[in-house]
């Protein structure tokens, strides 16, 4: 970020040379900050409506460390996903030395999250559902990424199909979210059926689970994939954060 250009065209609105909307296009191209092993895009919530989000892992402690902390410096939200315990001390050391600790981790969705300004509201409830407890770190990494984004979650976890009547004692909950999330392994069927019992979009989110011909998550992906409900879309094997993603941009519309 230039703090010499992002003056100079400050002075330039002051003085009636520049409008306001011309202003804000040049803000969106202007350079990220290069850390030499990272380059920081602070402009994407400009561009996007949602800022860069840490995916920690491949990454050194020290290097998630010194992301979080430029990212943070820049006063918005900041979320790191698939981070380990190492990673969120790291975050902290970093925190005590130049602030007042105010990062969490939220160990089952294995993410580190610093709230600094509130989120604009989501306009209704976004659900996040599970079908098994082997799922909830998916379904948390979800929940965790939406609440950050200023959405309303509710959790609904242990929903599978092998126990539908699980799923049924929920139906009010269901029924009145606005969007949903749905993550479930073995064979991935959840979502169809939920998607058979709502009016809102669903978001399939097929998770690692499972015995040997689960393959990782690629059957219930493929599942998915196949579903014959039409309000469901499909995300990546184990992508709660790009699940959460989406509802949210549903859920601000």
């Amino acid at each position: 970020m230039d703090r010499a250009r992002i003056e100079a065209l400050l002075n330039e609105v002051r003085e009636g040379h520049t409008a306001v909307n011309e202003a804000l296009d040049r803000l969106r191209d202007l350079p990220f900050e290069d850390l030499g092993f990272a380059k920081l895009d602070h402009h994407r919530a400009l561009r996007t409506g949602m800022p860069e989000v840490i995916f920690a892992s491949g990454k050194t402690a020290a290097q998630v460390a010194q992301i979080f902390a430029r990212m943070a410096n820049e006063g918005g939200n900041v979320l790191a996903t698939h981070a380990s315990r190492e990673m969120f001390e790291a975050v902290r050391a970093l925190e005590l030395r130049d602030r007042e600790p105010r990062a969490e981790f939220h160990e089952m969705a294995r993410a580190i999250t610093l709230i600094q300004a509130p989120a604009a509201p989501g306009k209704g409830t976004i659900g996040v559902v599970c079908a098994g407890t082997s799922d909830l770190p998916v379904a948390e990494e979800a929940a965790v990424t939406a609440r950050l984004m200023g959405n309303t979650v509710e959790l609904i976890a242990d929903v599978g199909v092998a126990g539908i009547h699980r799923l049924l004692a929920q139906k009010h909950s269901l029924q009145s979210a606005r969007v949903l999330v749905v993550c479930a392994g073995m064979e991935g069927a959840l979502p169809t059926v939920v998607g058979g019992l709502v009016n809102a979009p669903v978001i399939a989110v097929p998770t690692s689970v499972g015995y040997g011909a689960s393959f990782g998550g690629v059957a219930a992906l493929l599942g998915m994939l196949n579903t014959c409900s039409p309000n469901v879309s499909v995300v990546n094997i184990d992508n709660g954060f790009g699940a959460a993603s989406i509802a949210s941009l549903i859920n601000h519309l």
